[in-house]
Protein backbone atom coordinates (compact mmCIF):
# COMPACT_ATOMS: atom_id res chain seq x y z
CA UNK A 1 0.00 0.00 0.00
CA UNK A 2 1.27 3.53 -1.00
CA UNK A 3 2.16 5.88 1.87
CA UNK A 4 0.98 8.84 -0.43
CA UNK A 5 -1.88 10.80 -0.38
CA UNK A 6 -4.61 10.64 -2.70
CA UNK A 7 -5.86 13.99 -4.52
CA UNK A 8 -9.09 14.70 -5.14
CA UNK A 9 -8.32 14.45 -9.13
CA UNK A 10 -7.23 10.76 -8.77
CA UNK A 11 -9.11 8.28 -6.71
CA UNK A 12 -7.53 5.99 -4.10
CA UNK A 13 -6.67 2.69 -5.48
CA UNK A 14 -9.67 -0.22 -5.66
CA UNK A 15 -12.24 3.06 -5.14
CA UNK A 16 -14.96 3.27 -7.99
CA UNK A 17 -14.25 7.01 -9.64
CA UNK A 18 -17.74 8.86 -8.69
CA UNK A 19 -16.81 11.38 -11.83
CA UNK A 20 -15.33 10.28 -15.18
CA UNK A 21 -14.95 12.33 -18.75
CA UNK A 22 -17.44 11.59 -21.14
CA UNK A 23 -18.06 13.74 -23.69
CA UNK A 24 -22.15 13.48 -23.85
CA UNK A 25 -23.49 12.45 -27.45
CA UNK A 26 -26.97 12.17 -28.11
CA UNK A 27 -27.52 8.93 -26.62
CA UNK A 28 -25.63 10.02 -23.02
CA UNK A 29 -28.03 13.46 -23.38
CA UNK A 30 -31.35 10.96 -23.88
CA UNK A 31 -30.56 9.01 -21.38
CA UNK A 32 -29.56 11.12 -18.92
CA UNK A 33 -32.86 13.54 -20.18
CA UNK A 34 -35.12 10.44 -19.36
CA UNK A 35 -33.80 10.25 -15.83
CA UNK A 36 -34.63 13.61 -15.26
CA UNK A 37 -38.10 12.79 -16.44
CA UNK A 38 -38.05 10.12 -14.30
CA UNK A 39 -37.73 12.89 -11.27
CA UNK A 40 -39.43 15.60 -12.74
CA UNK A 41 -42.75 13.72 -10.90
CA UNK A 42 -43.16 14.85 -7.01
CA UNK A 43 -44.37 11.38 -6.02
CA UNK A 44 -41.41 9.45 -8.10
CA UNK A 45 -39.74 11.84 -6.55
CA UNK A 46 -40.00 11.30 -3.04
CA UNK A 47 -40.19 7.79 -3.24
CA UNK A 48 -36.59 7.75 -4.67
CA UNK A 49 -35.98 10.29 -1.64
CA UNK A 50 -37.15 7.72 0.61
CA UNK A 51 -34.99 5.25 -0.85
CA UNK A 52 -31.85 7.13 -0.45
CA UNK A 53 -31.89 6.13 3.27
CA UNK A 54 -31.70 2.39 2.30
CA UNK A 55 -34.20 -0.55 0.56
CA UNK A 56 -37.87 -0.38 1.92
CA UNK A 57 -41.12 -2.34 1.29
CA UNK A 58 -43.90 -1.06 -0.90
CA UNK A 59 -45.15 -0.68 2.70
CA UNK A 60 -42.55 1.82 4.39
CA UNK A 61 -42.83 3.75 1.13
CA UNK A 62 -46.29 3.81 1.31
CA UNK A 63 -46.67 5.09 4.81
CA UNK A 64 -43.36 7.46 4.24
CA UNK A 65 -45.05 8.73 1.37
CA UNK A 66 -48.40 8.94 2.53
CA UNK A 67 -50.04 8.18 -1.17
CA UNK A 68 -52.63 4.89 -1.56
CA UNK A 69 -50.43 1.91 -2.58
CA UNK A 70 -51.98 1.67 -5.76
CA UNK A 71 -50.30 4.56 -6.66
CA UNK A 72 -46.86 3.64 -4.93
CA UNK A 73 -47.08 0.76 -6.65
CA UNK A 74 -47.49 2.10 -10.28
CA UNK A 75 -44.40 5.06 -9.63
CA UNK A 76 -42.38 2.05 -8.26
CA UNK A 77 -43.06 0.03 -11.53
CA UNK A 78 -42.37 2.63 -13.58
CA UNK A 79 -39.35 3.33 -12.09
CA UNK A 80 -38.44 0.02 -11.87
CA UNK A 81 -38.86 -0.25 -15.70
CA UNK A 82 -36.83 2.79 -15.97
CA UNK A 83 -33.98 1.20 -14.43
CA UNK A 84 -33.55 3.31 -11.70
CA UNK A 85 -34.57 1.30 -9.18
CA UNK A 86 -33.69 -2.88 -8.04
CA UNK A 87 -36.11 -5.29 -6.71
CA UNK A 88 -35.38 -8.46 -4.83
CA UNK A 89 -37.87 -10.74 -2.91
CA UNK A 90 -37.42 -11.37 0.84
CA UNK A 91 -40.33 -14.33 1.42
CA UNK A 92 -43.48 -12.71 0.73
CA UNK A 93 -42.31 -8.94 0.64
CA UNK A 94 -40.47 -7.01 -2.46
CA UNK A 95 -37.55 -4.92 -1.15
CA UNK A 96 -36.71 -1.87 -3.33
CA UNK A 97 -33.45 0.05 -3.70
CA UNK A 98 -31.92 2.50 -5.30
CA UNK A 99 -29.52 1.25 -8.43
CA UNK A 100 -26.54 3.04 -7.54
CA UNK A 101 -24.71 5.25 -5.70
CA UNK A 102 -25.08 8.32 -8.65
CA UNK A 103 -28.23 8.10 -8.39
CA UNK A 104 -28.38 8.47 -4.50
CA UNK A 105 -25.90 11.63 -5.05
CA UNK A 106 -28.15 13.44 -7.39
CA UNK A 107 -31.53 12.97 -5.71
CA UNK A 108 -29.71 14.21 -2.59
CA UNK A 109 -28.14 16.98 -4.61
CA UNK A 110 -31.77 17.69 -6.15
CA UNK A 111 -33.50 17.99 -3.07
CA UNK A 112 -30.82 20.16 -0.98
CA UNK A 113 -30.96 22.58 -4.39
CA UNK A 114 -34.78 22.82 -3.67
CA UNK A 115 -33.60 23.59 0.08
CA UNK A 116 -31.57 26.74 -0.54
CA UNK A 117 -33.76 28.09 -3.50
CA UNK A 118 -36.93 27.85 -0.79
CA UNK A 119 -35.02 29.45 2.20
CA UNK A 120 -32.47 30.99 0.49
CA UNK A 121 -29.62 29.80 2.12
CA UNK A 122 -26.18 30.47 0.32
CA UNK A 123 -25.67 28.24 -2.75
CA UNK A 124 -22.18 26.38 -2.40
CA UNK A 125 -19.52 27.35 -4.84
Amino acid sequence: MSSQPHSASSPAPDVASLVHPVTPGPQLLETAAGTLRMLAEPTRLNLLWQLTEGPKTVTELTAAVGVPRTVTSQHLAKLRLSGLVDTRKDGRHVIYSLRDGHLVRLIRETINHADHRITGEPTHG
